[in-house]
This record gives structure tokens, C-alpha cells and sequence, in this order.
């Protein structure tokens, strides 16, 4: 049957669905008798994926994401506990600039318009003082001046605060192309270590962290549970 064709600049105005073989794929057109036709999430990843620095009107989706990968430690930044409120606190925060959650800080992989996944870094060194705006509301809400929050961060590292990918692109590499971007990044700005955290019931996430190169160096509590601070020394190759 005869296809429709459509530009790129069409295309990214199309939705995703999923097909009968229960794989995701981006509806490009429709057949004459209306069957969709597509690409698969291997050919979309490789002719459309774009890593860039996050803009504000990333934040919605942004937020949805930071939310999945920190979950309990959203609700000790925000001092809220509904999802809502959450997310509208974390949002705030986002659009703004000069703290830990500040699109300045994220980079995200886009696919057509559409946030694949994102990473959240920053000088070890800086961690103080990107938390200081988000502490000054928090000790504000709760009118209570000794709040503080947990050391996620060694000084001399560059760290990685968040990694979240989207569902409908796991397993396809994302994580990682966003992981050897921050390491690019590190390099670029004179660090020889890249540092993350990992809850340590966070097994799946371990082993993705094992096996491009981090390894465990120390167990420290962020919001009262135990995290893994693994550490991956870097090359300037990398």
C-alpha cells in the first residue's frame, strides 16, 4: 500500500504508540487503509537522539523524572508529601537559577521533542551553596532554623545528583550516553573523579554503575538510608 511521507518537522508532531509485538515505536503515517506504519525505538534512537543542556520549558517532564530517581529525598527538599506539591516545589526550583535542581545543572537526551532521560551534575565543591535557596525555604516552612541536609558530595569530585530515564526508552543505552556526558563534562572542567549515589536496594542501578566503571568507595545516609558513593576515576581519553 502506498505511504504518506512526512518530514522530520511533521513527525515530531506524531505521538508514540505501541504495536501488536508489544514494541514501542513512532507512528510516522497511515497506510491508504489506515494502518500505521513506523520506525522501531533502535532506528528512532539512533537518527533522533540529542543530548543538550535543559531549557525551563523542559520542566514539567523534568520534573516527573528528578521526582522517579530521588523519591523520598523530593519529599525531605520540599517538605511537602502530596505528588502534586511535590512536583510543583521541585518545578519552581527547576525554572530557577543557582541551586542543586536548577535546569543549569541537567542535561537531557531528546528524542523528537520528547525528554528521554536526564542527569543532574555539579562541582562537589559547589554542593553547599547550590542547596543553600532550596534550605532557606525549607527551614522557612517548617520555621525551623536548624534543618539541614545530609553531605551527598566529596569536594574534589564531580558529582552526579540525578540519572533518570524515561520508561519507554530504557534499555537501549540512554542511561550510559548520559553518564559518558557528564564524565565529558568533568574532564572538560579539570576533574579526575566523577562520584554518584546509590541506594543500596537499588541493585539494577548498581550493576549499570559497575559496569561502566564506578566502584564503591564508602556507605553514607542521605535522609536516614543507607547509599553506596560509588566513584569512577577518569581518563583523559574519556
Amino acid at each position: 500500500m502506498k505511504k504518506r511521507a512526512k518530514s522530520k518537522q511533521q513527525k515530531a508532531t506524531d505521538y508514540f504508540e505501541l504495536d501488536t509485538d508489544d514494541n514501542f515505536y513512532f507512528i510516522a503515517g497511515y497506510t491508504d487503509g489506515g494502518a500505521p506504519y513506523g520506525m522501531t525505538w533502535e532506528e528512532i534512537i539512533a537518527d533522533e537522539l540529542k543530548i543538550r543542556g535543559a531549557v525551563k520549558k523542559d520542566a514539567n517532564k523534568a520534573v516527573e523524572l528528578i521526582h522517579i530517581a530521588i523519591t523520598d529525598i523530593a519529599e525531605q527538599l520540599t517538605g511537602q508529601t502530596k505528588k502534586e506539591n511535590i512536583q510543583k516545589t521541585l518545578s519552581q526550583f527547576f525554572r530557577e537559577d543557582n541551586n542543586r535542581l536548577s535546569y543549569q545543572n541537567m542535561i537531557v537526551a531528546d528524542i523528537l521533542g520528547k525528554i528521554a532521560g536526564i542527569i543532574i551534575t555539579y562541582p562537589g565543591e559547589k554542593a553547599t551553596r547550590l542547596d543553600e535557596p532550596i534550605l532557606k525555604r525549607l527551614r522557612k516552612k517548617r520555621r525551623n532554623e536548624e534543618i539541614h541536609f545530609d553531605k551527598e558530595a566529596n569536594e574534589n569530585d564531580f558529582y552526579i545528583d540525578t540519572l533518570c530515564v524515561n520508561d519507554l526508552f530504557r534499555g537501549y543505552g540512554i542511561g550510559t550516553m548520559l553518564l559518558k556526558e557528564a564524565e565529558k563534562m568533568a574532564i572538560e572542567k579539570g576533574y579526575s573523579r566523577v562520584s554518584l549515589n546509590v541506594a543500596q536496594d537499588n541493585q539494577m542501578a548498581k550493576k549499570l554503575y559497575e559496569r561502566v566503571g564506578y566502584s564503591k568507595e564508602k556507605v553514607i545516609q542521605i535522609n536516614k538510608h543507607p547509599y553506596d558513593y560509588m566513584v569512577k576515576t577518569l581518563k583523559e581519553e574519556e
